[in-house]
Protein backbone atom coordinates (compact mmCIF):
# COMPACT_ATOMS: atom_id res chain seq x y z
CA UNK A 1 0.00 0.00 0.00
CA UNK A 2 2.69 2.09 1.37
CA UNK A 3 4.42 1.73 -2.27
CA UNK A 4 1.49 2.80 -4.35
CA UNK A 5 0.76 5.92 -2.24
CA UNK A 6 2.22 8.12 -4.46
CA UNK A 7 0.26 6.64 -7.71
CA UNK A 8 -2.52 7.41 -5.90
CA UNK A 9 -2.12 11.04 -5.89
CA UNK A 10 -1.54 13.53 -8.71
CA UNK A 11 -1.03 14.37 -13.50
CA UNK A 12 -0.25 14.42 -22.56
CA UNK A 13 0.60 11.51 -22.60
CA UNK A 14 1.68 9.86 -25.68
CA UNK A 15 2.18 6.55 -26.40
CA UNK A 16 3.53 4.64 -29.51
CA UNK A 17 1.03 1.95 -30.84
CA UNK A 18 -2.20 1.75 -33.37
CA UNK A 19 -4.73 4.42 -33.71
CA UNK A 20 -7.07 4.25 -30.35
CA UNK A 21 -10.30 3.22 -31.78
CA UNK A 22 -14.25 3.34 -29.68
CA UNK A 23 -15.72 0.83 -27.26
CA UNK A 24 -19.19 -0.08 -27.56
CA UNK A 25 -20.88 -0.95 -24.19
CA UNK A 26 -22.25 -4.29 -23.50
CA UNK A 27 -21.97 -6.35 -26.70
CA UNK A 28 -23.65 -3.79 -28.56
CA UNK A 29 -22.83 -3.48 -32.60
CA UNK A 30 -20.44 -1.16 -33.70
CA UNK A 31 -22.03 -0.43 -36.85
CA UNK A 32 -21.07 0.21 -40.45
CA UNK A 33 -17.92 2.24 -41.40
CA UNK A 34 -14.18 1.64 -40.64
CA UNK A 35 -14.17 3.32 -37.16
CA UNK A 36 -17.20 1.64 -35.74
CA UNK A 37 -15.72 -1.54 -36.88
CA UNK A 38 -12.12 -0.56 -34.70
CA UNK A 39 -14.05 0.58 -32.02
CA UNK A 40 -14.95 -2.47 -30.43
CA UNK A 41 -11.76 -4.00 -30.01
CA UNK A 42 -9.75 -1.52 -28.27
CA UNK A 43 -11.85 -0.84 -24.95
CA UNK A 44 -14.09 -2.10 -22.44
CA UNK A 45 -15.33 -0.74 -19.50
CA UNK A 46 -16.06 -2.31 -16.08
CA UNK A 47 -18.85 -1.10 -13.84
CA UNK A 48 -18.90 -1.61 -10.20
CA UNK A 49 -21.69 -0.58 -7.46
CA UNK A 50 -25.43 0.63 -8.45
CA UNK A 51 -26.02 2.94 -11.11
CA UNK A 52 -27.17 6.21 -9.71
CA UNK A 53 -25.87 5.92 -6.41
CA UNK A 54 -22.49 7.42 -4.92
CA UNK A 55 -20.50 4.12 -5.20
CA UNK A 56 -20.99 3.89 -8.87
CA UNK A 57 -17.71 3.29 -10.99
CA UNK A 58 -17.25 2.64 -14.50
CA UNK A 59 -13.26 1.97 -15.15
CA UNK A 60 -12.19 1.70 -18.63
CA UNK A 61 -9.50 -1.25 -19.78
CA UNK A 62 -7.39 -1.92 -23.05
CA UNK A 63 -7.94 -4.76 -25.31
CA UNK A 64 -5.85 -6.68 -23.21
CA UNK A 65 -8.24 -6.51 -20.42
CA UNK A 66 -5.61 -3.75 -18.12
CA UNK A 67 -7.17 -1.11 -16.31
CA UNK A 68 -6.12 2.35 -18.29
CA UNK A 69 -7.02 5.87 -17.41
CA UNK A 70 -9.73 7.32 -19.95
CA UNK A 71 -8.09 11.12 -18.60
CA UNK A 72 -4.79 9.77 -19.47
CA UNK A 73 -4.04 6.86 -22.05
CA UNK A 74 -6.45 7.20 -24.54
CA UNK A 75 -4.66 9.65 -27.36
CA UNK A 76 -6.44 12.79 -27.89
CA UNK A 77 -6.20 12.22 -31.77
CA UNK A 78 -7.10 8.90 -33.68
CA UNK A 79 -4.58 8.89 -36.49
CA UNK A 80 -2.43 11.54 -37.86
CA UNK A 81 -5.60 12.86 -39.51
CA UNK A 82 -6.14 16.48 -38.73
CA UNK A 83 -9.61 16.22 -37.46
CA UNK A 84 -9.94 13.16 -36.10
CA UNK A 85 -10.12 12.57 -32.57
CA UNK A 86 -11.60 10.64 -29.73
CA UNK A 87 -14.15 11.39 -27.59
CA UNK A 88 -15.40 10.06 -24.18
CA UNK A 89 -18.81 10.13 -23.52
CA UNK A 90 -20.26 10.54 -20.22
CA UNK A 91 -23.53 11.74 -20.60
CA UNK A 92 -26.13 9.97 -23.21
CA UNK A 93 -28.46 12.28 -24.62
CA UNK A 94 -32.09 12.87 -23.05
CA UNK A 95 -30.49 11.80 -19.78
CA UNK A 96 -30.51 14.11 -16.81
CA UNK A 97 -27.73 12.05 -14.46
CA UNK A 98 -24.64 14.50 -14.31
CA UNK A 99 -22.09 11.51 -14.94
CA UNK A 100 -18.09 12.71 -15.38
CA UNK A 101 -14.80 11.33 -15.60
CA UNK A 102 -13.45 11.37 -11.68
CA UNK A 103 -10.21 13.90 -12.11
CA UNK A 104 -8.93 13.23 -8.49
CA UNK A 105 -9.37 9.87 -8.50
CA UNK A 106 -6.60 7.13 -9.35
CA UNK A 107 -7.25 6.05 -13.04
CA UNK A 108 -10.47 8.51 -13.59
CA UNK A 109 -13.70 6.33 -13.76
CA UNK A 110 -16.56 8.16 -14.60
CA UNK A 111 -18.88 8.53 -11.89
CA UNK A 112 -21.67 10.59 -10.85
CA UNK A 113 -21.56 14.17 -9.48
CA UNK A 114 -21.85 14.72 -6.41
CA UNK A 115 -23.03 18.44 -4.95
CA UNK A 116 -23.32 19.19 -0.82
CA UNK A 117 -24.25 15.31 -0.42
CA UNK A 118 -26.48 14.53 -3.17
CA UNK A 119 -26.06 13.08 -6.41
CA UNK A 120 -26.38 15.87 -9.37
CA UNK A 121 -28.82 15.58 -12.09
CA UNK A 122 -29.45 18.32 -14.51
CA UNK A 123 -32.83 20.26 -14.81
CA UNK A 124 -34.99 19.85 -17.44
CA UNK A 125 -34.57 23.17 -19.81
CA UNK A 126 -37.95 23.77 -21.70
CA UNK A 127 -38.89 22.06 -23.56
CA UNK A 128 -35.70 19.88 -23.79
CA UNK A 129 -35.09 16.61 -21.57
CA UNK A 130 -32.13 16.33 -19.94
CA UNK A 131 -28.76 16.48 -22.16
CA UNK A 132 -29.78 17.89 -25.71
CA UNK A 133 -26.45 16.09 -27.06
CA UNK A 134 -24.61 13.25 -26.16
CA UNK A 135 -21.93 15.02 -23.71
CA UNK A 136 -18.10 14.29 -22.98
CA UNK A 137 -14.72 15.18 -23.00
CA UNK A 138 -11.94 14.70 -25.02
CA UNK A 139 -9.17 12.77 -23.66
CA UNK A 140 -5.41 14.32 -22.81
CA UNK A 141 -6.77 17.95 -22.52
CA UNK A 142 -6.79 19.87 -19.46
CA UNK A 143 -7.94 23.15 -18.88
CA UNK A 144 -5.29 24.57 -16.71
CA UNK A 145 -7.02 26.47 -13.39
CA UNK A 146 -3.93 28.65 -13.15
CA UNK A 147 -3.36 29.81 -17.44
CA UNK A 148 -5.67 32.59 -18.52
CA UNK A 149 -6.36 32.71 -22.34
CA UNK A 150 -5.91 35.31 -24.26
CA UNK A 151 -9.22 35.04 -26.05
CA UNK A 152 -11.42 34.99 -22.87
CA UNK A 153 -9.26 36.66 -20.45
CA UNK A 154 -10.01 33.84 -17.62
CA UNK A 155 -8.65 30.84 -16.45
CA UNK A 156 -9.64 27.16 -17.37
CA UNK A 157 -11.91 25.11 -15.15
CA UNK A 158 -9.87 22.56 -13.91
CA UNK A 159 -11.10 19.73 -16.14
CA UNK A 160 -10.88 17.63 -19.70
CA UNK A 161 -12.25 19.91 -22.31
CA UNK A 162 -16.10 19.48 -22.92
CA UNK A 163 -17.69 18.17 -26.26
CA UNK A 164 -21.13 18.29 -27.32
CA UNK A 165 -21.68 15.68 -29.63
CA UNK A 166 -24.48 16.19 -31.97
CA UNK A 167 -24.99 13.51 -34.39
CA UNK A 168 -28.20 11.68 -34.58
CA UNK A 169 -27.31 8.37 -32.43
CA UNK A 170 -28.42 8.35 -29.01
CA UNK A 171 -24.73 7.02 -27.24
CA UNK A 172 -23.64 5.13 -23.85
CA UNK A 173 -21.91 5.81 -20.81
CA UNK A 174 -18.67 4.96 -21.65
CA UNK A 175 -18.42 4.69 -25.47
CA UNK A 176 -15.27 6.02 -27.12
CA UNK A 177 -16.20 7.62 -30.84
CA UNK A 178 -14.76 9.14 -33.44
CA UNK A 179 -15.49 12.50 -33.68
CA UNK A 180 -14.42 15.77 -36.12
CA UNK A 181 -14.76 18.84 -34.69
CA UNK A 182 -17.20 21.69 -35.97
CA UNK A 183 -16.62 24.48 -33.83
CA UNK A 184 -16.74 25.78 -29.80
CA UNK A 185 -18.79 27.79 -27.72
CA UNK A 186 -16.51 29.91 -24.97
CA UNK A 187 -19.04 29.26 -21.70
CA UNK A 188 -17.81 31.56 -18.55
CA UNK A 189 -18.79 29.58 -15.71
CA UNK A 190 -18.04 31.09 -12.54
CA UNK A 191 -15.29 33.11 -14.09
CA UNK A 192 -13.54 30.29 -15.55
CA UNK A 193 -13.45 29.38 -18.98
CA UNK A 194 -15.28 25.96 -19.78
CA UNK A 195 -15.01 25.42 -23.43
CA UNK A 196 -17.51 23.41 -25.24
CA UNK A 197 -16.33 21.78 -28.10
CA UNK A 198 -19.00 21.56 -31.08
CA UNK A 199 -18.47 17.96 -33.05
CA UNK A 200 -20.39 15.15 -34.20
CA UNK A 201 -19.61 11.59 -34.56
CA UNK A 202 -17.93 9.85 -37.59
CA UNK A 203 -20.16 6.81 -38.09
CA UNK A 204 -23.34 8.90 -38.09
CA UNK A 205 -25.56 9.07 -41.04
CA UNK A 206 -25.17 12.40 -41.95
CA UNK A 207 -21.87 13.25 -40.99
CA UNK A 208 -20.42 13.78 -44.23
CA UNK A 209 -22.42 16.66 -44.47
CA UNK A 210 -20.91 18.57 -41.57
CA UNK A 211 -16.97 20.00 -41.99
CA UNK A 212 -17.81 23.28 -40.36
CA UNK A 213 -19.97 25.42 -37.40
CA UNK A 214 -21.78 26.87 -40.79
CA UNK A 215 -23.02 23.43 -41.26
CA UNK A 216 -24.73 23.08 -37.95
CA UNK A 217 -26.36 26.10 -39.03
CA UNK A 218 -27.53 24.97 -42.37
CA UNK A 219 -28.66 21.55 -41.44
CA UNK A 220 -29.52 21.58 -37.76
CA UNK A 221 -31.10 24.84 -37.76
CA UNK A 222 -32.12 26.14 -34.65
CA UNK A 223 -29.61 23.62 -33.09
CA UNK A 224 -27.11 26.03 -31.55
CA UNK A 225 -29.68 28.60 -30.34
CA UNK A 226 -30.97 25.83 -28.31
CA UNK A 227 -27.41 24.77 -27.14
CA UNK A 228 -26.70 28.81 -26.12
CA UNK A 229 -30.17 28.78 -23.89
CA UNK A 230 -29.26 25.39 -22.33
CA UNK A 231 -25.87 26.57 -20.94
CA UNK A 232 -27.22 29.71 -20.30
CA UNK A 233 -30.38 28.86 -17.88
CA UNK A 234 -29.31 25.01 -17.06
CA UNK A 235 -28.10 26.43 -13.71
CA UNK A 236 -30.98 28.96 -12.77
CA UNK A 237 -33.46 26.06 -11.62
CA UNK A 238 -30.46 25.50 -8.59
CA UNK A 239 -30.98 29.07 -7.81
CA UNK A 240 -28.12 30.33 -9.50
CA UNK A 241 -27.66 33.19 -11.91
CA UNK A 242 -27.37 32.48 -15.72
CA UNK A 243 -24.17 31.79 -16.96
CA UNK A 244 -22.04 34.03 -19.23
CA UNK A 245 -20.51 33.68 -22.65
CA UNK A 246 -17.19 35.21 -24.32
CA UNK A 247 -17.61 36.38 -27.43
CA UNK A 248 -21.07 37.49 -27.01
CA UNK A 249 -22.43 34.13 -27.41
CA UNK A 250 -21.09 33.50 -30.96
CA UNK A 251 -19.70 30.11 -32.18
CA UNK A 252 -15.92 29.90 -33.06
CA UNK A 253 -15.43 27.82 -36.14
CA UNK A 254 -13.44 24.75 -36.31
CA UNK A 255 -9.87 26.47 -37.10
CA UNK A 256 -10.82 28.27 -34.00
CA UNK A 257 -11.68 25.16 -31.74
CA UNK A 258 -8.39 23.08 -33.22
CA UNK A 259 -6.41 25.76 -31.47
CA UNK A 260 -8.12 25.65 -28.68
CA UNK A 261 -7.42 22.05 -28.33
CA UNK A 262 -4.39 22.19 -29.61
CA UNK A 263 -3.42 24.87 -26.33
CA UNK A 264 -5.31 22.22 -23.74
CA UNK A 265 -3.25 19.24 -25.04
CA UNK A 266 -0.17 21.35 -24.16
CA UNK A 267 -1.73 22.07 -20.96
CA UNK A 268 -1.99 18.41 -20.23
CA UNK A 269 1.14 17.70 -21.41
CA UNK A 270 2.69 19.63 -18.60
CA UNK A 271 0.61 18.33 -16.07
CA UNK A 272 1.40 15.15 -16.63
CA UNK A 273 5.20 15.50 -17.01
CA UNK A 274 4.44 17.38 -13.58
CA UNK A 275 6.26 20.66 -14.93
CA UNK A 276 2.98 22.38 -13.11
CA UNK A 277 0.95 22.47 -10.41
CA UNK A 278 -1.80 19.65 -10.88
CA UNK A 279 -3.32 20.11 -7.43
CA UNK A 280 -5.60 17.44 -6.61
CA UNK A 281 -5.50 15.98 -9.90
CA UNK A 282 -5.04 12.06 -9.80
CA UNK A 283 -2.24 11.62 -13.20
CA UNK A 284 -1.84 8.18 -12.60
CA UNK A 285 -1.72 6.25 -15.61
CA UNK A 286 -0.18 3.08 -17.64
CA UNK A 287 0.29 3.82 -21.14
CA UNK A 288 2.74 7.45 -20.52
CA UNK A 289 5.94 5.56 -20.28
CA UNK A 290 8.24 8.68 -19.50
CA UNK A 291 5.23 10.39 -17.17
CA UNK A 292 6.40 10.42 -13.81
CA UNK A 293 3.12 8.98 -12.31
CA UNK A 294 3.22 6.07 -14.88
CA UNK A 295 2.39 2.76 -13.58
CA UNK A 296 2.11 -0.90 -13.90
CA UNK A 297 -0.74 -2.73 -14.89
CA UNK A 298 -0.08 -4.77 -12.00
CA UNK A 299 -0.04 -1.66 -10.01
CA UNK A 300 -2.71 -0.43 -11.52
CA UNK A 301 -5.20 -3.24 -10.65
CA UNK A 302 -3.78 -3.06 -7.46
CA UNK A 303 -4.90 0.46 -7.11
CA UNK A 304 -8.54 -0.07 -8.60
CA UNK A 305 -8.90 -2.80 -5.74
CA UNK A 306 -7.44 -0.28 -3.08
CA UNK A 307 -9.88 2.58 -4.21
CA UNK A 308 -13.59 0.74 -4.67
CA UNK A 309 -12.42 -0.32 -1.41
CA UNK A 310 -12.25 2.86 0.12
CA UNK A 311 -15.38 4.08 -1.96
CA UNK A 312 -17.31 1.18 -0.85
CA UNK A 313 -16.16 1.17 3.02
CA UNK A 314 -16.94 5.07 3.12
CA UNK A 315 -20.93 4.45 1.35
CA UNK A 316 -20.90 1.44 3.90
CA UNK A 317 -20.01 3.60 7.32
CA UNK A 318 -22.72 5.78 5.90
CA UNK A 319 -25.10 3.17 5.63
CA UNK A 320 -24.65 1.66 8.76
CA UNK A 321 -24.26 5.19 11.35
CA UNK A 322 -26.92 7.40 9.78
CA UNK A 323 -29.65 5.69 10.98
CA UNK A 324 -28.48 5.49 14.69
CA UNK A 325 -27.69 9.44 13.78
CA UNK A 326 -30.96 10.58 13.15
CA UNK A 327 -32.34 7.97 15.84
CA UNK A 328 -30.44 9.93 18.03
CA UNK A 329 -30.94 13.28 16.90
CA UNK A 330 -35.28 12.91 16.62
CA UNK A 331 -36.34 14.18 19.93
CA UNK A 332 -34.04 17.29 19.99
CA UNK A 333 -35.22 18.50 16.49
CA UNK A 334 -35.64 16.29 13.60
CA UNK A 335 -35.70 19.30 10.78
CA UNK A 336 -31.95 20.00 11.98
CA UNK A 337 -31.23 16.65 10.92
CA UNK A 338 -32.49 16.86 7.38
CA UNK A 339 -30.91 20.21 7.14
CA UNK A 340 -27.72 18.70 7.57
CA UNK A 341 -28.46 16.05 5.39
CA UNK A 342 -28.46 18.14 2.74
CA UNK A 343 -24.99 19.12 3.13
CA UNK A 344 -22.60 15.86 3.00
CA UNK A 345 -19.66 17.85 4.67
CA UNK A 346 -21.48 18.42 7.63
CA UNK A 347 -23.07 15.31 8.14
CA UNK A 348 -19.64 13.41 7.64
CA UNK A 349 -18.17 15.71 10.41
CA UNK A 350 -20.58 14.66 12.14
CA UNK A 351 -20.61 11.18 11.70
CA UNK A 352 -16.70 11.38 12.15
CA UNK A 353 -16.18 9.47 8.70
Amino acid sequence: MRALLPLLRTGWGWRAGPPAAARLPRGKSAGPGPHGAMAQAFYRTEERGQLYSPDYRLFFKNVAGHYISPFHDIPLKVDSTENLFNMVVEVPRWTNAKMEIATEEPLNPIKQDIKNGKLRYVANIFPHKGYIWNYGALPQTWEDPHHKDKSTDCCGDNDPIDVCEIGSKVLSCGEIIHVKILGILALIDQGETDWKIIAINVNDPEASKFHDIDDVKKYKPGYLEATLNWFRFYKVPEGKPENQFAFNGEFKNKAFALEVIKSTHECWKTLLMKKCDGGAISCTNVQVCDSPFHCTQEEARSIVELSWDWVTSRCSVLLLVLPRFISRCHHHQIREVKKKSKCGTSLASDLNI
